[in-house]
């Protein structure tokens, strides 16, 4: 199956308000930003993203929470100052996670896990309910986050998480072939794996397209069972998966 599109616009049509999306990358390495930009494009609003960061200022995510299209954002690091003002005015909610474990929620959901135990976090405000998910506008906390199971195993206490499951997933390879097997370059791989795991339906912007069999078994990252929609990526190459001049 060809899993290549020619128009970004026409592919993330069928993600609707309200979605939840896994997005790859860590700052802007690896990120899909042409994939975010597409889904301010196309208005969509009232978005659950689940990522590490939320996007560089006004940048990739940062785009989307800048132009006020965020609902709820899961992730390790809500690190730009658009974000924050929305949260404190009560127009964003907040799940707060350490980022071993948001990876590790993100590839459970793909590996069919429901749920796992974790030392990680254990008696924080994380794990005991002590910290703010949401405010009203007026700057007062009117939820919380809710408290975790704990279990001890081995004399160390573990909080049950839960696999972040997820609509759709956006992520930015270096290489993709036309069955959506991918390839990620250094440390641009990050995150997107485990986000792309997360998707329901999971979109890909790559930056070379080859044909099937010019990636080895062995350099695929992710395969393409996990994938059902490939474009190019602005700025990238088609054919050639190491062009003359590249960058990275």
């Amino acid at each position: 199956m060809d899993k290549i599109r020619t128009d970004v616009l026409e592919m993330l049509s069928i993600v609707p308000d309200g979605a939840s999306l896994a997005v790859g990358g860590f700052g802007l390495t690896g990120a899909p930003i042409m994939l975010c930009d597409a889904l301010c494009e196309l208005d969509k609003r009232d978005l659950h993203i689940v990522a590490n960061n939320a996007g560089i200022d006004p940048t990739g995510v940062g785009r989307l929470a800048q132009e006020g299209r965020l609902r709820k954002f899961t992730g390790s690091f809500p690190s730009n100052k658009n974000f924050f003002s929305l949260f404190h005015e009560g127009r964003v909610e907040l799940e707060l996670v350490p980022q071993g474990t948001l990876a590790e929620r993100m590839r459970a959901a793909g590996a069919g896990i429901p749920a796992f135990y974790t030392p990680t976090g254990a008696g924080t405000d994380l794990a005991t309910g002590n910290y703010p998910a949401r405010y009203d506008s007026d700057g007062n906390v009117v939820q919380w986050l809710e408290p975790k199971d704990v279990r001890v195993f081995n004399g160390r206490p573990c909080v049950l998480e839960t696999a972040l499951a997820c609509d759709f997933a956006l992520v930015k390879a270096h290489r993709a072939d036309r069955l959506g097997n991918l390839a990620f370059r250094l440390g641009s791989r990050n995150f997107n794996v485990p986000a792309a795991m997360a998707g329901a339906v999971t979109f890909v912007e790559a930056q070379n397209i080859v044909e099937v069999g010019a990636i080895e078994p062995d350099a695929v990252h992710l395969p393409g069972v996990f994938v059902q929609h490939v474009i190019q990526s602005t700025g990238g190459w088609v054919g050639n998966p190491n062009p003359p001049g590249a960058s990275w």
